[in-house]
């Protein structure tokens, strides 16, 4: 292969990346989002500064993906903490966890989604809605909703998952210092409510080590909603560079 060539490939393997060259576009995406209370002490020592915290409140999802371009159907679910940046208010994603390697290394290199390796899983059971995450062997957040309680308005349930999002990018060099830090921001666009529910739900996050969700306890479930929509994803935007200022 030429040197001119090299640059032309976007991933590694160069003969079979790990992931195609799309803007993800999802198609009957189908989230449980539970919203909720947690310790502010907790939110300080994971929030990187310049973000700013007003209440310590945290969402918690779990989304079935189910069709995405280039990725196809997959589940995944994580932690997003409510926040401010330069007074537009959004959310900082903590951690995400998915069953489809693609997807994340995608979300990890292409841009920088916290993605990580899970087993999430979205189903209805016996009139409640549930969302759990395993993580190997052991279960680490099990969420219900009571199904279909009560309709939700479309404009708010858009509101709620369209906010602007913020994100780490950390890439290390061969020396392990930082060579790139930044913090980067995206956000979803194109969205299309197809349903929107609400009702009464439950959050239980358990403790494990190498997927610390619990870590940020629940002191109080604020609301959940149950939202299927076809959405598109932007591409991330640096906001401030750590290595800079």
């Amino acid at each position: 292969m030429k040197l001119r060539d090299v640059p032309r490939h976007f991933a590694t393997p160069l003969v079979n990346p790990a992931y195609p060259p799309v803007v993800p576009q999802f198609t009957n995406r189908e989230y449980l989002n539970i919203v909720y209370r947690t310790d502010a002490d907790a939110l300080r020592t994971v929030v990187p500064e310049p973000l700013e915290i007003d209440e310590p409140l945290v969402r918690f999802e779990v989304m079935r993906m189910g069709d995405v371009t280039g990725y196809g159907p997959y589940t995944e679910a994580g932690q997003a903490i409510e926040v401010r940046y330069e007074g537009e208010r959004g959310e900082y994603l903590h951690a995400m966890y998915l069953d489809n390697f693609p997807a994340t290394a995608s979300g990890r290199e292409a841009s920088a989604y916290p993605k990580t390796v899970g087993s999430p899983a979205l189903y209805a059971d016996h009139g409640a809605l549930v969302g759990v995450l395993d993580y190997g062997s052991l279960r680490v957040a099990t969420a219900t909703m009571g199904y279909k309680h009560y309709a939700m308005d479309a404009e708010e349930a858009a509101a709620q998952i369209a906010v602007p999002t913020y994100m780490l990018k950390l890439v290390p060099g061969f020396d392990g210092a930082p060579q790139v830090a930044q913090l980067v921001r995206s956000e979803i666009t194109d969205v299309v409510v197809k349903e929107a529910w609400t009702g009464p739900a439950r959050l239980q996050l358990f403790a494990h080590v190498l997927a610390p969700m619990a870590d940020l306890p629940v002191r109080e479930v604020v609301s959940a909603s149950h939202v299927l929509t076809d959405l598109t994803l932007s591409p991330v935007k640096p906001v401030h560079d750590y290595l800079t200022r």
